[in-house]
């Protein structure tokens, strides 16, 4: 099977642009959302995992607007990527699918699961679900964020990975500079300035105080399918706190903790991630 970048490289064209994709293996549908932050990708998110999903599943991994792969769309980039989630099933004419959402990709997958009930059969997260409920928020790697999006600098960029991750280890000098490669696209840089530029998330929290509406992560029982909540115990993105919510709201939840584990589950914890998310998607 070619599971890598160029073999499995697609592309679809909807009626607001082009969505670009990596495809492999064969079984039920299994489409696997990534997370925001800097220089992000489906593609990095889920390079080394794809192989062993693929063994066992239709494997799709989607590039969301704005992150400088798939063409820009308007929009506040959580909605925009749900939306795009949408249309790219629409246009491949997948009915229904399981889901893995890393972070973001993981907040995607929740409000598209209580939003289109009948298009996730199961969903898989990757931290990034929930509210804080003792730890500060912003969180240390959040606030980060804000400073490169305010600001950036490769220095600041090697700050945030090394946030992100239990092992330091796991921040290479090749993964710094694909991040900061990517980081330079003005489209990527766009879309991480209007998530968490200082001057945004300013906006952002105003219009939540003024805001009738109930935050997504309070209306969780409305999600109906099986969900499996992944975290890591060292996450300083998104503290192992934050899944306590998700887990008693969610009818049909349960929490996999990883030890000595940051944010990048899929990538630390590589091999048991693999093993208890295709047990559970199998189950």
């Amino acid at each position: 099977m070619d599971v890598t970048y160029e073999g499995t490289k697609r592309e679809v064209v909807t009626d607001k642009g082009v969505l670009r994709y990596h495809e492999a293996g064969e079984g039920p549908p299994l489409i696997l959302l990534h997370g925001s932050g800097i220089g992000v990708s489906g593609w990095r998110n889920y390079r080394g995992n794809l192989d062993v999903f693929a063994e066992h599943f239709h494997c799709y991994i989607l590039e969301f607007p704005g992150f400088g792969v798939s063409d820009p769309v308007e929009g506040h980039p959580v909605l925009t990527a749900g939306s795009s989630v949408i249309r790219f099933m629409d246009e491949l004419g997948i009915p229904s699918a399981a889901m893995i959402g890393n972070s973001m990709g993981g907040v995607v997958g929740v409000n598209l699961a209580m939003r289109h009930p009948e298009r996730v059969s199961k969903l898989v997260t990757i931290g990034g679900v929930g509210p804080n409920i003792f730890s500060q928020n912003p969180s240390e790697g959040t606030r980060l964020l804000q400073e490169f999006a305010d600001s950036p600098s490769r220095e600041r960029l090697v700050r945030w990975l090394e946030c992100m991750v239990y092992d330091p280890a796991v921040i290479t000098e090749e993964r710094v500079e694909e991040r900061w490669e990517t980081a330079n696209d003005p489209a990527s840089h766009e879309t991480l300035a209007a998530m968490y530029g200082s001057k945004a998330f300013a906006a952002q929290q105003q219009a939540m105080v003024a805001s009738d509406a109930p935050p997504y992560w309070s209306m969780m029982h409305k999600v109906r399918c099986p969900t499996l909540l992944t975290w890591g115990r060292d996450d300083r993105q998104c503290p192992p706190d934050m899944p306590m919510v998700p887990m008693r709201l969610i009818p049909d939840a349960e929490l996999h903790v990883f030890p000595n584990c940051g944010h990048w589950v899929m990538v630390e914890a590589k091999e048991a991630f693999e093993r208890v998310a295709i047990e559970f998607l199998l189950r």
